[in-house]
């Protein structure tokens, strides 16, 4: 399997926007706009279940060449609309970065709740949707791997700091 150890999260995220996706940064890359200092090596999105932007997405993930994360087997697989009808979650590199494709992430609102409460922020120059904090804790806390909970900590106290401010 490829690394991407510089990994930059402008590419996919450029070749998401071209493609038109409706699609919410979650994840480390949101924690990170939101002023976490953790650090990740992919992206993390949850996008809209509408027929269309299944399709748009699949377009960009096929045109990328995604592949399954890991799988080193040649299977079939095409990360298309049909494709991303049928699943929850996708974890797939591509030759500019690594991707998970969240459809309901767990402690997440329904995506138009979570798209509602993101808001637009420009991250590595491309303006996006990151999720608001109170979401990405609720994410990070029903994942309660040993990193999200401690994510948690630090999404916890950005938020505090936040409020002190006004």
């Amino acid at each position: 399997m490829q690394r991407f150890p510089d990994f930059s999260p402008r590419e996919l995220l450029r070749k998401l926007d071209e493609g038109r996706v409706d699609f919410v940064v979650i994840g480390g890359i949101a924690a990170i706009a939101r002023g976490s200092a953790q650090f990740t090596q992919d992206l993390d999105i949850s996008y809209a279940p509408d027929e269309q932007n299944l399709e748009r997405l699949g377009r960009v993930l096929v045109d990328l060449g995604a592949r399954l994360r890991g799988v080193t087997d040649d299977v079939p697989f095409i990360p298309d609309g049909s494709t991303l009808r049928r699943t929850r979650v996708l974890t797939l590199e591509t030759p500019i970065g690594l991707i998970a494709l969240l459809a309901q992430p767990d402690g997440a609102p329904t995506y138009d709740h979570l798209r509602e409460r993101a808001s637009p922020e420009v991250v590595a120059g491309v303006k996006v949707r990151i999720a608001s904090l109170e979401d990405l804790i609720a994410m990070k806390k029903a994942a309660g791997r040993p990193k999200d909970l401690v994510a948690v900590e630090e999404l916890e106290a950005i938020q505090r700091l936040q409020r002190e401010r006004g």
